[in-house]
């Protein structure tokens, strides 16, 4: 059963900093892409970040370029999401998800609350 499990959200002033984990289980882990993504109240949700564990290739949405890092830890089948510099427009919930690289993302957690307060 492929499970994926997100957690490290909290509550931070703006400037602060959280790192967000999801651990995979049920599949091989290099076989699939992991993407962030959050969806903040009102919003659709949005692609964040994602790597492909394979080649370590990775995807920025512009408004966290240089804030935020995704990376992977093969042994531990866990991907990160280092959030520094939050801004209050940060704020959302946010969701790991798996795919196959290039394909649709067919497996998702649940997601961890981010709040960023200004």
């Amino acid at each position: 059963e492929v499970q994926l499990q997100a957690c490290g959200g909290g509550v931070v002033q703006a400037g602060g900093s959280l790192r967000l984990s999801c651990a995979a289980s049920g599949f091989i882990f290099d076989d699939y892409a992991i993407g962030w993504f959050r969806q903040a109240p009102g919003k659709e949700r949005e692609g964040v970040t994602s790597i492909d564990p394979s080649d370590g290739n990775t995807y920025y949405r512009g408004s966290v370029k240089g804030r935020f890092t995704i990376s992977s830890d093969g042994a531990k089948n866990t991907v990160y999401l280092q959030m520094n510099s939050l801004k209050p427009e940060d704020t959302a919930v946010y969701y790991c998800a798996a795919g196959t690289p290039g394909g649709s993302y067919d497996y998702w957690g649940q997601g961890t609350q981010v709040t960023v307060s200004s």
